[in-house]
């Protein structure tokens, strides 16, 4: 991470000007980001998850590694819990914005539900290592090989449900299909390819510049200390996927969309996979501090994505607000969960 040496103001600064230029950048990531998908011929779904999923968890694996370098266990986990938790529940958000159904009922696809099922295992891995005994293989404890080895697991399964999928979901007049734009195979791809590493540097850069400026924020204010990794650094590590995400809604590449989030997410779990590398004193899932609280994050991650899950294969077209019975769920789980860890002592 950045070494910033301001005072407060010049956080604040920093911090909003950086989220400009996320705001900027991320608008034009999303659109290239689909004009790949249309132009390779790889779609949406594989594009969100490896393309858009990695470049916006970068800044959040270099928070986390950073943590756990320093020897902070607690927020090298709850930075990567909280971003999945902040990022599953911007789906929420983005149903709020696109107005003509359920976005999960809209964007439904067999990929889209095999990543959510493959990250629901993942973070089951990471309740399973803060639960079972403190033990290590060399120098990571034995869930974090799980983690690896689930991830190319889910990557490979991914690939596959694309390619050749045994069963897909019923049309209906909402459904918004994978399908390329028209003269999109006429593209340049040299120039789609520099416009998205552009965009993806710059998002990068600004993302960790207000990754840091959170974490100076919260030590000049004294802010809350419980939940500083868990919500102040998760979400602003979490702003790319955040912009990349509402882009995406309203250029209708519905199934990007969806696919940035579950793709970041996959990379947020695996944050915690390289923090235990990096944390020198055992295993990070037994860390200085570990216990109840991150217990409880990580089960709010889970039933987050329990939730999306059940929208993504009960696909109500129309819920409250006109948003999807699980959106509403989400944000209602999201912020009760964060009033009681603020809460916990």
């Amino acid at each position: 991470m950045l070494e910033l040496n301001l005072p407060l103001w010049g956080d604040v600064t920093v911090f909003i000007m950086a989220a400009v230029v996320i705001g900027v950048s991320g608008v034009k990531l999303a659109e290239y980001a689909d004009r790949l998908a249309d132009r390779t011929g790889l779609g949406e779904a594989v594009t969100g998850t490896i393309m858009l999923g990695l470049i916006t968890a970068l800044p959040g694996l270099a928070a986390s590694v950073t943590a756990a370098l320093q020897g902070h266990a607690v927020l090298a986990l709850s930075n990567a819990m909280g971003g999945i938790a902040f990022q599953t529940t911007v789906l929420a958000l983005a149903d709020v914005l696109h107005r003509k159904a359920n976005l999960e009922h809209a964007a439904a696809s067999a990929t889209t539900m095999i990543q959510t099922i493959m990250l629901i295992l993942l973070i089951t891995i990471v309740l399973l290592g803060l639960g079972s005994p403190n033990v290590v293989i060399g120098p990571v404890h034995p869930a974090t090989l799980l983690l690896l080895a689930g991830a190319v697991m889910a990557f490979w399964l991914t690939y596959r449900v694309q390619e050749e999928p045994m069963w897909h979901p019923r049309h209906t007049s909402e459904t918004v299909l994978d399908e390329p734009a028209p003269g999109s195979q006429h593209e340049r791809l040299w120039l789609l390819w520099t416009g998205l590493i552009i965009s993806g540097l710059l998002t990068l850069f600004s993302g960790s510049l207000v990754a840091e400026s959170a974490g100076n924020i919260q030590d000049k204010t004294n802010l809350s200390a419980p939940i500083i990794g868990g919500l102040l650094m998760a979400g602003a590590t979490s702003l790319p996927e955040l912009v990349t995400c509402l882009a995406a809604v309203r250029r209708g590449a519905l199934t990007l969309a969806v696919s940035d989030v579950v793709g970041g997410n996959f990379f947020d779990v695996l944050f915690i996979a390289a923090a235990d590398f990096a944390f020198l004193s055992g295993s990070i899932y037994h860390g200085p501090g570990m216990g109840t609280r991150e217990i409880l994050l990580t089960t709010i991650t889970l039933l987050l994505n329990v939730v999306l899950l059940s929208g993504l294969i009960y696909r109500q077209k129309h819920g409250p607000g006109n948003i999807g019975f699980e959106s509403l769920l989400m944000l209602v789980i999201y912020l009760v969960g964060f009033i009681v860890l603020s809460l916990m002592q």
